[in-house]
C-alpha cells in the first residue's frame, strides 16, 4: 500500500502508517531541522523540503514517479494548527483586537494547497489530523470567499468522496495522554464507502474508556507509563540526569524548586500554603473568561499568608523592589496525576511553568525519555539522529513531539482503515461494538 505525507514533521505519526504496512513514498516538511530527523529514519521516502505552497507541483510529479502508473491508496496530512488551536487562542484574540494579526489567520490557507494536491492525486483514502478547533474554523477561499474549512474540503473532493470528520480522545485507544484531535477521514473506495454507509463512522470503537466499563480496558495512567523509570530531582545536577539516554531534566534555581517542593499531587504552586505557620486557608488560585473569551488568571490571589504574613511557596517576580505574583494560570506549575493518562504534551513540557507538566510526586518536570513512553514512541523503532549526522537539540525534539500525534494511538485508527479496505472484516462484524460504544 502507497502513502504520501505532508507536514511531516520528525515523522512521529508516519511511524503508524509504517507499522500498518504502507510505502511511504513522498513526504513534504516545511522546517529542514524536522525533515532531517524524518529522512534519517525513513530513508527510502523521497523528502521534499520547502513550503507546500511552492511544491505542489513537484509534489504531484514525484508522488507520480514512484507510483509507476498505480493508484495512490493514502493521502496523509497535518497542517499545521497555530492558528486554531485553543493553546494559542487568548493572544491571538488578544492580537486580532489590537491590529498585529488578521481575524482569519493565514496559516488555516495551507488546507488550500493540500487540497490542490489531493485532487490531482485522487487518492483512494484521504486522512487529515487536526486540532478538534479545525471544525469551527473558516478560510477565505481561492476567490476570498469564507467558508468553514471541511466544507471547504468536500466541495474541492467532489460527491467521488465520502467521509466525515470527527474528535478523537486518543486516551480512549491505550495512550497514556488525553490528546483530542479532529480525525478526517474521507474515500472513494467501494468498501470503505459502503462501511461509512452501513456504521455512520470509519474511527474504530474504543478500546479503553476512564473505569473500563462495556468492554474495555481502563485508561492507560502516566503510573503504568512511568513504571520502573528511575527517580530524579532537579535539585542538583548529580541528581537530575541518568544513564539512561534523555533520561534527564533542567536544574531548577533554588526559589522555583522551593515552589516545586512544595505542591502537593495534582496541585499547582499558586495554591501553595503557608510552610511557615501551617496556616492552609490563604485563597487558592483562579481564572475566569473575560468579555472577550480570554482566559485571565486572578490578580487578587495573595503571595503572603493571610495569618502570618510570611511569603508563600508560591510562583513570584520581583518589580520595583517588591515580590509580586507570577502572572500565570492555574494550570502552570501544576503536578499532574499519577492515575490518570497525562494531559497533551507541548513543546513547552520540559519548562516547570507550563500547563500540567510537574512530575506527579519527584521535584521536576518529565524527562525527554519519560515523555517518549506517554507518547507511545518507546513502541516503535525510531532515533533521534539526522541524515546529516548533526546534532539533534532538545529544543527540536521537544517542538516535533509537541507538534505530533501519538502514533499508537493512530495506528489503530490506520489499521482499522485497512481492515475496512482489505475485507478482512465487514459492517456486518461491527454493528455490534459500534453501538455498544
Amino acid at each position: 500500500m502507497t502513502a504520501l505525507s505532508l507536514f511531516t514533521s520528525g515523522g512521529l505519526g508516519d511511524l503508524a502508517l509504517r507499522q500498518a504496512g504502507f510505502d511511504i513514498l513522498v513526504s513534504n516538511e516545511l522546517l529542514e531541522d524536522r525533515h532531517a530527523v524524518f529522512v534519517a529514519n525513513f530513508p527510502s521516502t523521497t523528502a521534499i523540503t520547502g513550503d507546500i505552497w511552492e511544491n505542489v507541483q513537484r509534489l504531484e510529479r514525484r508522488t507520480r514517479e514512484r507510483l509507476d502508473g498505480g493508484d495512490l491508496v493514502l493521502f496523509y496530512a497535518t497542517p499545521p494548527c497555530q492558528g486554531m488551536s485553543k493553546n494559542g487562542r487568548g493572544k491571538l484574540l488578544s492580537a486580532i483586537r489590537a491590529g498585529d494579526k488578521p481575524a482569519l489567520d493565514e496559516r488555516n490557507r495551507l488546507i488550500i494547497p493540500t487540497m490542490d494536491l489531493a485532487c490531482r492525486l485522487r487518492p483512494e483514502i484521504v486522512l487529515l489530523e487536526n486540532v478538534p478547533e479545525m471544525a469551527d474554523t473558516v478560510i477565505l477561499d481561492e476567490a476570498g470567499h469564507p467558508i468553514q474549512i471541511l466544507e471547504y474540503i468536500r466541495d474541492r473532493l467532489g460527491p467521488e468522496y465520502h467521509g466525515r470528520a470527527e474528535i478523537v480522545e486518543f486516551a480512549d485507544y491505550g495512550v497514556p495522554q488525553c490528546r483530542q484531535r479532529l480525525i478526517t477521514v474521507f474515500s472513494r473506495h467501494e468498501r470503505l464507502v459502503e462501511w461509512l454507509q452501513a456504521c455512520s463512522t470509519l474511527i474504530p470503537p474504543k478500546t479503553h474508556s476512564p473505569d473500563g466499563r462495556d468492554g474495555t480496558a481502563r485508561w492507560v495512567t502516566v503510573r503504568d507509563a512511568l513504571d520502573g523509570v528511575p527517580p530524579l530531582d532537579a535539585g542538583d545536577a548529580d541528581s537530575a540526569r541518568s544513564e539512561i539516554p534523555f533520561h534527564r531534566v533542567p536544574l531548577l534555581d533554588p526559589l522555583k524548586y522551593w515552589w516545586v517542593q512544595n505542591t502537593p499531587q495534582e496541585r499547582s504552586a499558586f495554591d501553595n500554603q503557608c510552610v511557615r505557620c501551617g496556616f492552609d486557608q490563604n485563597q487558592a488560585h483562579t481564572a475566569r473568561r473575560d468579555a472577550h473569551g480570554v482566559n485571565r488568571a486572578s490578580h487578587a490571589t495573595p503571595l503572603y499568608c493571610e495569618k502570618c504574613g510570611e511569603m508563600l511557596p508560591r510562583p513570584s517576580v520581583e518589580r520595583d523592589g517588591r515580590r509580586e505574583l507570577m502572572r500565570g494560570y492555574t494550570s502552570a506549575y501544576k503536578r499532574m496525576s499519577y492515575d490518570k493518562p497525562a494531559s497533551a504534551l507541548t513543546r513547552n513540557l520540559s519548562y516547570a511553568c507550563s500547563d500540567n507538566k510537574l512530575h506527579p510526586e519527584q521535584n521536576r518536570v518529565l524527562s525527554l525519555y519519560e515523555a517518549f513512553r506517554i507518547h507511545t514512541l518507546n513502541r516503535y523503532s525510531y532515533q533521534w539522529r539526522r541524515n546529516d549526522r548533526r546534532r539533534v537539540s532538545d529544543k527540536t525534539v521537544r517542538e516535533i513531539l509537541g507538534e505530533s500525534i501519538p502514533p499508537a494511538g493512530l495506528q489503530v485508527i490506520v489499521d482499522h482503515l485497512v481492515s475496512i479496505y482489505d475485507g478482512s472484516v465487514v459492517p456486518d462484524e461491527m454493528l455490534g461494538p459500534l453501538f455498544a460504544r
